[in-house]
């Protein structure tokens, strides 16, 4: 049931819902809508349009606006990759000398 969509991320508590489940679930749908919640709706995991409340909450465009109104693309992957591991530098880096010998002087 379309109430039991996970919402997407915890920043954005917007919630994606394919067409397929749109259709079969309109009418709850459009009552988590007018309860002020915002919904993008997705064909083949694209999402190409945004159902919610006449008049929105929040302050500006969140990224699922955004790909929603087609100006980005959305993340392929829910997950991100790990962090790189820090470079070690050398503790007497100067940056004086690092300018100096990478022009060559």
């Amino acid at each position: 049931m379309a109430d039991d969509l996970p919402p997407t991320g915890a920043d954005d508590a917007l919630t994606t819902i394919g067409v397929r489940e749109l259709r079969n679930q309109v009418a709850s749908v459009l009552r988590r809508a007018g309860a002020g919640e915002r919904m993008v709706v997705t064909v083949d995991g694209r999402p190409v349009a945004q159902v919610g409340p006449l008049t929105p909450g929040g302050s500006g465009a969140t990224l699922w606006d955004l790909a929603a109104a087609g100006l980005i693309e959305p993340p392929r992957r829910p997950d991100r990759p790990a962090a790189p591991a820090p470079l070690p530098l050398p503790a007497d880096l100067n940056a004086d000398r690092l300018l100096e010998s990478s022009r060559g002087r």
